[in-house]
């Protein structure tokens, strides 16, 4: 008889057969209850598709993590059931509809790891060469979703991102991933032989001590991105190194000489999910707006002042030149709440009423970091 635990559940016991006939028995209970929960979900898209509702729904995917890691008990880690899941969801999601997910690429960039932690292994992934080609592709509806860098912990606002915004309003913010960003060196030699290496701009940056101090020899290069850095680094003469994701390493054949080498371990890069629609709300979530006031003693202090009187907490303000008017400047916020809670209607009521412009960028739940 199987030993229970204190909760009661059945614990296996008995010889290696033993315990593997009780895995085989399991695994096809497991496969039944998959292939039912697949069944319910196409069921659920069909009726989405009668009612013109939407395939993705962060809300809706935040709900069901949440309600399975509240479940956990172990021994599997939650980052561990969380994987699950996404990939479980992920295939459902594909038996509505094979989604198209543009991202700045190429493969195996922070980009495309973090449109994988959103959105699974299942989508159609589409890489682009800049941050404005991922808004036109959703703007063209040739993506359903775009994956782009919106701040760095270290680095700080993605200007390209933040002027794309500006530029092209129509598309809204659905969701976010924020991931712990672990750069990791990599090369096919001895860290004595490196004479350079290759990194994205940023990556270089973030990893800038740690480089000097360790690989004093070796000079810095710049190239488009993480992973080109890895591809370059595989068809180059053996004194060369790479500065990426693990992901990457093996992507390319190149061996992880140190890893985590980020001058701070908490490095961190914040990502947004685009469409042309937001998230609906989940009673944990962000605003995100941009906004342009007067060139006026006092014109920020009392924007700011709105927030505070309504009580609501900003997580993000960023101020950004704006181009078509030299020496102005807009401002991009996200706070806590969704824009149909009342006190958020009402913040941006008032804000309305005295910035020269104002458009919200989208509602989307609050997320956790997760690590690279």
């Amino acid at each position: 008889m199987p030993r229970k635990n204190d909760s009661g559940a059945a614990q296996p016991s008995g010889t290696l057969k033993q315990l593997r006939s009780q895995i085989d028995k399991l695994d096809l209970l497991i496969l039944e209850h998959l292939s039912q929960r697949a069944s319910i979900a196409a069921q659920i898209g069909k009726l989405k598709a009668d009612l013109g509702g939407e395939v993705f729904s962060a809300a809706r995917e935040e709900e069901v993590f949440s309600n399975v890691l509240k479940a956990n008990k172990g021994p599997l880690q939650d980052v561990t059931v969380r994987a699950i899941y996404r990939e479980l969801i992920s295939a459902s999601r594909a038996l509505q509809q094979i989604q198209r997910v543009a991202f700045l690429g190429p493969e195996y960039s922070y980009s495309h790891l973090a449109a994988l932690d959103r959105f699974g292994q299942a989508p159609a992934f589409a890489p682009v060469s800049t941050i404005s080609a991922v808004f036109e592709e959703v703007i063209r509806k040739h993506a359903h979703f775009g994956v782009v860098p919106l701040e760095n912990s270290t680095d700080g606002r993605i200007a390209d991102t933040l002027d794309c915004f500006i530029r092209m309003p129509q598309v809204k913010i659905c969701s976010e991933v924020r991931i712990r960003v672990h750069h990791h060196l990599l090369a096919n030699c001895q860290p004595t032989e490196i004479r350079r290496v290759y990194s994205k701009a940023q990556a270089l940056s973030q990893c800038r001590n740690w480089l000097s101090k360790n690989l004093p020899q070796a000079s810095l290069h710049e190239v488009s991105s993480t992973a080109d850095a890895a591809r370059l680094v595989q068809t180059e003469p053996l004194t060369s190194a790479a500065v990426a994701s693990r992901q990457a390493g093996v992507r390319y054949g190149l061996h992880t000489l140190f890893a985590s080498i980020e001058d701070h371990s908490e490095n961190e890069t914040r990502f947004a999910i685009i469409a042309l629609q937001d998230s609906s709300r989940t009673g944990a979530d962000k605003t995100a707006l941009v906004f342009q006031i007067s060139h006026a003693p006092g014109a920020l202090a009392d924007v700011l002042a709105v927030f505070k009187l309504n009580k609501i907490n900003l997580t993000w303000i960023e101020s950004f030149p704006y181009k078509e008017a030299k020496g102005e400047y807009v401002f991009f916020v996200d706070f806590e709440g969704h824009h149909e809670d009342a006190r958020v209607k009402k913040t941006i009521k008032s804000l309305e009423g005295m910035c020269e412009t104002v458009s919200v960028l989208g509602s989307y739940p609050i997320s956790k970091p997760m690590e690279e």
